[in-house]
């Protein structure tokens, strides 16, 4: 008996080949377990298309990517995730469907979906509905169903940022980073009692400096942490200040409405803090130098025991600080060369910090210290108390006037000054103090610290 052979008209030496898969899908699993159903019906359409297309070098692919039972509302199907993998890498030319349904219903998983294929140059054919971005006619109407998308996911976006206007206007809490002092409690914010009084040390400390240099050094010596844990900056310090939410208010693009939380600060707190704010930081550090008293008002002496008094002058809007012996300001100094008439504040200063600084880096100060901080803190080691002090030095030339005023007041007894210099009589016992001060006194602190 003899067989006869179908013969397939050949391709062109010349024209491309096209490797073309077949995409068939149904919502059900009903009738799937016939010998011929649904999918059969649709792989068969689209095999004969892609046969009638051999002349364009169109070959169809042998894997077959059906999909049974499953929404074209959802791009989460098995075969079509296997076909987006073939076409990453680079397997596919063309995707043949019965209709463009087959492949989704949304037409923004749609659009999703072309983007792929755009992106590794796959084109895309209903057999049953004339639509084939191989061709110019295709691709126009391609364009035109994409622009519908762009509508619907432009559409979609000004529904959800209204909602969420919406929602703030009502001072609704609508989720992000949760702010120190806060907790999240059924989608609302709910005050946190352990942290509330960190955030009003905040603004407290803020509004008696008007630093924020010196806020964060004072939070950091009284062992103050966000909410990780992690030593509060510069950076946290002014977000906090700036956040409306501790005032019991929700704000959206430059609007501010009553939130549905409780404040943790008082608007007369928050006032005074933001009375600083609106003055720029350069004025703000110049206006506290200047309120600050002389580093050495009180201990400052002559041999004659008098105190000398801070005085100033300007001069091509430069400002001079000096220390002037009261005979001198009382006119009754003529003639006596036993005393100091006036010395460089500046200088006089700088004289004493050095002192003071190298005071916290001997040996004997540190075991002192060490030893005195041991009464409240039993386990704390003396090179924790090491560490810590050391690194008070470096950290001097950060900290704002009025705290060196306040750490010179404690450690210096007096300066007597002498047409043969200064002498700079310290006070070690106020170390303990500023141990103290400086939160050392418990173990956390200190380690913090060091």
């Amino acid at each position: 008996m003899s067989r006869r052979t179908r013969i397939e008209p050949a391709m062109p030496a010349t024209v491309k080949k096209l490797r073309c898969a077949v995409y068939s899908r149904v919502s059900t699993d009903e009738r799937l377990d016939q010998a011929y159903n649904s999918l059969h019906a649709q792989r068969d359409a689209c095999e004969a298309y892609v046969a009638s297309q051999r002349a364009e070098g169109w070959v169809l692919l042998r894997d077959r990517y059906d999909d049974g039972g499953f929404s074209g509302g959802t791009l989460e199907r098995p075969a079509l995730q296997r076909l987006l993998r073939d076409i990453k890498a680079d397997l596919v030319d063309v995707i043949v469907c019965y209709k463009i349904d087959r492949l989704s219903r949304s037409l923004m998983d749609f659009a999703k979906l072309v983007e792929v294929m755009d992106a590794h140059g796959v084109t895309f054919v209903s057999v049953t509905q004339s639509f084939n971005t191989t061709t110019s006619m295709g691709r126009l109407t391609l364009n035109i169903l994409l622009s519908f998308a762009q509508f619907e996911r432009e559409v979609i976006g000004e529904r959800i940022r209204d909602k969420f206007a919406a929602s703030r206007a009502r001072g609704m809490w609508m989720g992000g980073k949760v702010p120190l002092g806060y907790d999240v409690v059924a989608r609302k914010l709910v005050v946190n009692e352990e942290e509330a009084p960190r955030v009003r040390r905040v603004f407290e400390i803020f509004a008696e400096t008007g630093s924020g240099i010196a806020t964060v050094a004072r939070l950091r010596a009284e062992g103050a942490t966000s909410k990780s844990g992690r030593p509060l900056d510069k950076g946290d310090v002014y977000k906090l200040l700036n956040n409306r939410t501790y005032v019991g208010e929700a704000s959206h693009k430059g609007q501010v409405y009553p939130g549905e939380h409780h404040g943790i600060v008082p608007r007369e707190l928050w006032d005074r803090a933001h009375a600083v704010l609106q003055i720029s930081p350069r004025v703000r550090a110049n206006q506290n130098r200047a309120q600050t008293p002389a580093l050495l008002k009180g201990l400052i002496f002559g041999v004659d025991g008098r105190a000398l008094s801070p005085t100033h002058a300007r001069k091509n809007g430069r400002l001079y600080r000096y220390y002037v012996a009261q005979r001198v300001l009382k006119g009754d100094a003529a003639g006596d060369a036993s005393i100091v008439r006036r010395v460089s504040a500046a200088e006089v200063e700088a004289a004493v910090i050095a002192q003071v600084r190298a005071l916290l880096r001997q040996p004997e100060i540190v075991v002192g210290t060490w030893r005195a901080a041991r009464v409240e803190a039993p386990d704390l080691t003396e090179g924790e108390t090491h560490d810590a002090l050391h690194r008070l030095d470096p950290l001097w030339v950060h900290l704002f006037p009025a705290e060196q005023a306040r750490i010179v007041r404690s450690l210096v007894e007096r300066v007597v000054v002498s047409p043969n210099g200064a002498d700079i009589r310290l006070r070690v016992e106020g170390l303990h103090g500023l141990v103290r001060d400086l939160g050392a006194m418990s173990p956390g602190a200190l380690r913090a610290a060091a």
